[in-house]
C-alpha cells in the first residue's frame, strides 16, 4: 500500500505516528506530494482524492482512502499490535469522542486560524481568507487546550489509561499550534506533562 503525504505537515504526521505505533512504517510506500507546488489540487491527484488533501492511502487494488480518521482506522485494523481505536464498544466510543474533540477543537481550529488569519501557505494557495473566522477559531483552539488539560488531570491519556488515536491527534495539533504561533499556556501543566510523555514514545522520538 501507498501513503501519499507531505512529510512534516500535521495531518500526515498523525498517520505516520499511527503506523509507527503499529510497527508498520516499513510496510508502506510513502509517495511525496508537492503541496506547496499545488500538486494536491492537480486533476491527476483529485481523481484519486477529490478532497485534494494529504494524507491519502492507496491500497494494492487501487482503492483510495482519504481523511486521517478513516486511514488510521484501516491501519489499526489491518496491522498487529495494541489497538489505537479501542476494543470494546465503550472504549471505541470514548476514544472516538475525544479524537473528534481534539480534531475539531484543536487541529482544525488551529488550521482555520493558520489558513485564514495568517499568510498561511502563501497567496498562490490561500485563495480565499476570512480573518474574522480564523481569529475566532484561534479562541476555540485555546479553549480546547484548557479543556484537554482538565481531562488530563484525572486521566493518563486523553481517553483513559491507554494511548490512542485521540492522543495522536492532540499531539499533532499542538505541534501545529507551535508552528502557527498559537501559544500553549504554561499554566496548563497537565497538558504540558502529557505532551512531554507522548513525545518520548518510540513512535515519535524514534
Amino acid at each position: 500500500m501507498k501513503i501519499y503525504d507531505t512529510e512534516g505537515f500535521p495531518n500526515p504526521l498523525r498517520v505516520r505516528i499511527a503506523l509507527a505505533e503499529k510497527g508498520a512504517t516499513n510496510k508502506v510506500e510513502f509517495v511525496p506530494v508537492d503541496v506547496m507546488g499545488g500538486e494536491h489540487r492537480s486533476d491527476a491527484f483529485k481523481t484519486k482524492n477529490p478532497d485534494a488533501t494529504v494524507p491519502m492511502l492507496e491500497l494494492d487494488d487501487g482503492t483510495c482512502i482519504a481523511q486521517c480518521n478513516a486511514i488510521t482506522e484501516y491501519i489499526d485494523g489491518v496491522f498487529d499490535g495494541p489497538s489505537l481505536m479501542g476494543t470494546t464498544p465503550a472504549e471505541r466510543a470514548r476514544i472516538a469522542m475525544m479524537n473528534l474533540r481534539a480534531e475539531n477543537g484543536l487541529m482544525n481550529a488551529v488550521g482555520a486560524y493558520f489558513h485564514h488569519a495568517t499568510p498561511g501557505l502563501g497567496p498562490d494557495l490561500e485563495t480565499w481568507q476570512c480573518a474574522e473566522w480564523g481569529n475566532k477559531q484561534k479562541e476555540v483552539a485555546s479553549a480546547t487546550m484548557a479543556y484537554l488539560d482538565s481531562v488530563l488531570a484525572d486521566n493518563e491519556f486523553l481517553a483513559g489509561d491507554s494511548f490512542s488515536v485521540a492522543d495522536i491527534t492532540a499531539f499533532a495539533g499542538l505541534g501545529f499550534a507551535d508552528f502557527a504561533k498559537v501559544d500553549i499556556p504554561e499554566s496548563l501543566t497537565n497538558l504540558q506533562a502529557w505532551r512531554a510523555k507522548v513525545a518520548a514514545r518510540p513512535s515519535i522520538a524514534g
